[in-house]
């Protein structure tokens, strides 16, 4: 079978990571890399054997596919071009800015009968599909999703940048409509909201509670899946995957705690010995980006629809809207003024802070 042409848009840190990565994918060729930005022209074409061009209109004849990894506002115009001309497209989450967007290119692909996949990573980290495969009826979610300041990525926010992972993830776990969502987030360092927390929930009874910063000393992603049965902790930059299964007692709800014990401080030895079995699954090391490339390659070759989907990147985009618009229309003091309003807010009091001594000459 003849290797697809490939082509990467986007000779940033992810698009390099994409053209060294395609070298590794069975039915994928990288023949050209594509980006505006001249100092990034030269880091690519000093790092691969391809041609590397400024406009991505002049690959459109030469190639079979693209993977986007521009910055985000570009993703619709971009992928509409592409989309048109007839060519598979892997776009870099988010799929685009908008929802309106977002939902015309997956109207686009369908009616042109193309694979348009959304690069939502975490679907393929090893502590993630282990969580799949046990099985968990989940109904209350818990993620943390935090970095130290990135200096890149800031044409959007944090929930569009970090939060938008963990949507999609908890998106995976039901297909039943948002109920309501609730937000709120605050710009510290750029024009957009740098941290933000979010509840959502669905129809089915699913609740989850999401936060994200972009302004953390601590990195981390992390998520806690809670169900009827017991609960699951994932650490997503190990990966790691931590579980608790409840014993039948605490699922048929025949679990008394006074019958159990005369001392309720001194029973935690004996409660997860005796009910809450606690259990660490082996995962295997995996490539996640190597495996979502992977598996936009099946999906060309197959015509099954990715793990990833179009239409599953707009659902999230959708609900990283609806997040934005709670955070800008939330007021942070009564009879809030609109300075006082939404990410932008102004503080009626700041954090005191010891007045400088002016040097005497």
């Amino acid at each position: 079978m003849t290797s697809l042409r490939v082509a990467v848009i986007g000779a940033g840190h992810l698009g390099r990571i994409h053209s060294k990565l395609l070298g590794s994918v069975d039915g994928a060729k990288l023949v050209a890399i594509s980006d505006p930005i001249e100092e990034a022209r030269s880091r690519a074409a000093e790092m691969f054997s391809v041609p590397v061009v400024d406009d991505y209109r002049e690959l459109i004849d030469s190639i079979d596919a693209a993977v986007i990894a521009s910055p985000t506002d570009s993703h619709a115009e971009i992928a509409t071009d592409l989309l048109k001309a007839g060519k598979h497209l892997f776009v870099e989450k988010p799929l685009a800015i908008s929802s309106t967007d977002a939902d015309r290119l997956v109207m686009l692909a369908a009616s042109k009968r193309l694979t348009l996949q959304v690069g939502h990573v975490e679907r393929f980290n090893p502590a993630f599909t282990a969580l799949g495969k046990l099985g968990v009826d989940t109904k209350y979610v818990e993620a943390v999703r935090a970095s130290r300041f990135p200096g890149r990525c800031l044409d959007v926010g944090v929930v569009m940048d970090l939060m938008i992972h963990d949507i999609d993830l908890v998106c995976s776990m039901t297909e039943a409509a948002v109920k309501q969502v609730s937000a709120s987030g605050l710009a510290v360092v750029s024009d957009h909201e740098d941290l933000a927390e979010a509840r959502i929930e669905f129809e089915c009874g699913l609740v989850a509670n999401l936060k994200a910063s972009r302004i953390s000393p601590t990195p981390a992603r992390s998520m806690q899946v809670y169900g009827p049965n017991g609960f699951a902790e994932i650490d997503f930059s190990g990966p790691a995957l931590h579980t608790v299964q409840s014993s039948e007692a605490l699922i048929e709800r025949e679990f008394d705690l006074e019958d159990a014990t005369d001392n309720p401080l001194g029973y935690a030895d004996e409660l997860f010995s005796d009910h809450l079995q606690l259990g660490t699954q082996k995962l295997e090391p995996r490539n996640a980006i190597l495996d979502e490339l992977h598996d936009f390659v099946i999906s060309i070759q197959s015509g099954i629809a990715p793990t990833v989907s179009g239409a599953a990147g707009a659902r999230a985009v959708a609900i990283a809207e609806q997040i934005l618009a709670s955070i800008e229309s939330r007021a942070w003091y009564p009879n809030a003024t609109p300075s006082e309003t939404g990410s932008l807010a102004s503080a009626r009091t700041r954090i005191a802070t010891k007045p400088r001594l002016r040097k005497v000459a």
